[in-house]
């Protein structure tokens, strides 16, 4: 065989896999999932992320007519898990659900991140909001942000801020909140939001904004008061209290979405099957009514929605830290 008939071979060969190469990976795509999926989640058992990742593994397992298991995976604020997608087979087989916030502050903080918050993971779609409420213990003579600023200004050192962990959603939302306002305080960080509710309830800390879930029992029980909530709307728990939009600090909070993503490079095909089963069990009934007693809002988008609010949040949250000086703190 000369070497332009070797030549024309080589094209038809290109020609052909280029063909055949989209049809076999629809037909891959339609007998997908064949085997149990995983579905990671970076923090510990018990955590609105790990409640929720469960309730949703139960519904999409249903869908698809597979097993999907819930694997935690709480090391280093969720990066380890990120960074385990990221290196994953690109098969729809591994997933990870995150918190936006989260998922871009741990690589913003650090010059060795292990992970990339936008490329190292392919987004499938947001699967519900998170709320949380700027809250005082029951005794504080504040009942509004206003309130809380002109208090934070009559004390020598100002208020004394709770905060879950430096850099957590919580934080930088906090800090954001101070700066917006003039509030004169500064955090007292914790490792983690049980500890920092304890001293929220026994007055040790003059404001925190924890989380709705972790807050529910000491709302329902008087412990504490909210004074804004920091959600798409209000908490049915607290009906007479504003959200931070309608006390006029709409921009105040960072991302207060979750999602779930999977290995970079998976398949459209597989994203758009599972796309439509995340998006299938956010309309099942139980599980509306499930997210809602935990002050969460369920919420869905396209893939590229996803994809664009990741850029955007990894965008908005290295500016802010970088505002903050916190990179490179522990």
């Amino acid at each position: 065989m000369g070497a332009v008939q070797r030549f024309i071979r080589v094209l038809f060969l290109a020609a052909v896999g280029m063909v055949i190469a989209p049809a076999g990976a629809q037909v891959w795509a339609q007998d997908y999932p064949t085997r149990p999926i995983t579905i990671l989640v970076g923090l510990a058992p018990g955590g609105v992320t790990d409640v929720m990742a469960r309730l949703y593994a139960q519904k999409v397992s249903a869908i698809l007519g597979q097993s999907v298991i819930v694997e935690n995976r709480p090391v280093a604020s969720g990066a380890v898990a990120a960074a385990a997608l990221q290196k994953a087979e690109p098969d729809g087989y591994m997933l990870l659900v995150f918190s936006g916030a989260q998922h871009a502050t741990v690589p913003a903080m650090s010059d060795t991140a292990i992970y990339d918050p936008v490329k190292g993971a392919e987004p499938i779609g947001v699967i519900f909001n998170f709320a949380g409420a700027v809250a005082v213990p029951a005794d504080s003579p504040a009942k509004t942000i206003a309130d809380l600023v002109a208090l934070s200004k009559s004390k020598p050192d100002g208020l004394n801020f709770g905060s879950p962990g430096v850099g957590t959603p919580s934080h930088l939302s906090a800090a954001k909140l101070i700066a917006a306002t003039g509030m004169k305080a500064q955090f007292i960080h914790y490792k983690g939001g049980a500890p920092m509710m304890t001293d929220l309830v026994a007055g040790r800390l003059d404001v925190a904004w924890p989380s709705a879930p972790a807050s529910r029992a000491f709302l329902e029980a008087g412990k504490i008061k909210a004074l804004a909530i920091d959600g798409d709307r209000r908490w049915k728990l607290v009906p007479q209290v504003p959200t931070l939009k309608e006390a006029g600090f709409g921009d105040v909070g960072v991302a207060n979405w979750f999602a779930v993503a999977a290995a970079p490079g998976t398949p459209r095909p597989v994203i758009t099957k599972l796309s439509n089963a995340f998006a299938d069990a956010g309309r099942d009934p139980d599980l509306l009514r499930r997210v809602e007693e935990q002050g969460l809002t369920v919420a869905t988008s396209s893939p590229a929605e996803l994809g664009q609010a990741m850029s955007k949040e990894a965008a908005d949250i290295r500016a802010l830290i970088s505002k903050l000086n916190l990179r490179q703190q522990k």
